[in-house]
């Protein structure tokens, strides 16, 4: 009879522990989305992982994701998170950002992006960045790393009601360097 309630409480323990978990990192992903939507881009810079951190400073970040910003004219509008995948110390979500550009061309868009946390002093940071980047993090869980392989962050935009796929981030950024 023990061994029967012991099964159970462990059981129950493991799925609200996981639950927990899921609810921490969908938490770090829509906080990181509100500052990223808020122009908040300083206080961004600290939801990074310490290895991001290292490489760009907390000014140039805040610089690049400006420039950005006002290049594009980019409003975003919202953030869709599906399945959240939990490892020990990194997890995985599939996510949509919605929102507008008004430059070069006034369209309404979306990126389909991979975003991965790192679990850091017990806190979950998002990683963000190439694959290269996200190759240390990844190396740290290679079961994991080869369950959700990193992709490139996909671009649509709406033509006539309908989402047209103009294609990745990094084949875009390998497009305007070479011009």
């Amino acid at each position: 009879m023990w061994l029967a309630a012991f099964f159970l409480f462990t059981m129950f323990a493991s799925q609200t522990f996981a639950a927990g978990e899921d609810a921490a990192v969908r938490a770090a992903m829509e906080r990181a989305f509100s500052q990223l939507r808020a122009g908040d881009y300083a206080t961004l810079y600290d939801a990074l992982p310490d290895a991001s951190r290292g490489r760009i400073s907390r000014e140039r970040f805040a610089e690049s994701l400006q420039r950005a910003h006002d290049s594009y004219g980019l409003e975003l509008n919202r953030l869709d998170i599906g399945a959240v995948h939990v490892g020990r110390d990194v997890a995985v979500v599939d996510t949509i950002m919605y929102g507008r550009v008004v430059r070069p061309i006034e369209a309404a868009g979306k990126v389909v992006a991979r975003q991965y946390l790192v679990r850091e002093n017990g806190r979950w940071r998002v990683a963000i960045g190439s694959r290269s980047m996200m190759q240390p993090l990844l190396a740290r869980e290679p079961r994991f790393a080869k369950q959700y392989p990193s992709r490139e962050p996909r671009i649509y935009v709406e033509r006539n009601g309908r989402w047209m796929d103009i294609g990745s981030i990094g084949a875009l950024r390998r497009q305007g360097n070479s011009r």
